[in-house]
């Protein structure tokens, strides 16, 4: 769909949902935001087409199971999650609300009982999604300082979102391919490596 067909369609969203529905900011980068959420979904149907038994199986990832990669995907959500949230609220530096009950490693995650790994994705993947909606212009266009001190501008969020999800989809080693990626995200990660 063209970029102009986008915006239609957003408007016509817009006309039936109707006053009080909250959307993303015209400042928000529109495509980007595409990719990571029908990423998102495409991760969600391969996760849930996998049974609590398969989850231990090995994924594409030498030494990783699924665990790992379901871990990995909600990890990244809560830490995208964060700078996004730091933007909204005009800080500029990620900050954890609960440092001494936050734990973020892969390792430990995958060790989750079936239930609360994927209650760890789920959850994360309405988080980021309520933060991008919820970000107004100003904070679309700041850099947030995160924990290990790098820089990283709150438009690329989304993009980072987009390929991450995308080839952790094709990582749960559940017949996810790169031919089912969209094909101008593809040539962008190309791009991008």
């Amino acid at each position: 769909m063209s970029v102009a067909g986008e915006e239609q369609e957003r408007k016509k969203l817009k006309e039936r949902l109707g006053a009080g529905a909250r959307y993303d900011s015209i400042a928000a980068p529109a495509r980007d935001l595409l990719w990571a959420r029908r990423g998102t979904a495409y991760f969600a149907r391969k996760l849930n087409e996998l049974s609590d038994a398969d989850l231990d199986a090995p994924s594409r990832v030498t030494g990783w199971s699924r665990r790992h990669v379901v871990a990995r995907v909600g990890y990244h959500a809560r830490h995208l999650a964060r700078l996004v949230e730091a933007a909204r609220r005009g800080v500029f530096v990620e900050m954890l609300q609960e440092p001494e009950s936050q734990n973020e490693n892969i390792e430990f995650g995958c060790t989750l009982p079936p239930h609360a790994l994927r209650y760890l994705f789920e959850h994360s993947k309405v988080h980021l999604n309520v933060e991008w909606r919820d970000l107004e212009e100003a904070g679309w266009a700041g850099d947030i300082r995160t924990l290990n001190g790098d820089m990283v501008p709150v438009k690329r969020t989304p993009w980072l979102r987009a390929r991450e999800i995308w080839l952790c989809a094709i990582d749960l080693d559940n017949g996810g391919t790169l031919a089912d990626v969209p094909r101008d995200l593809l040539e962008a990660i190309r791009a991008d490596l």
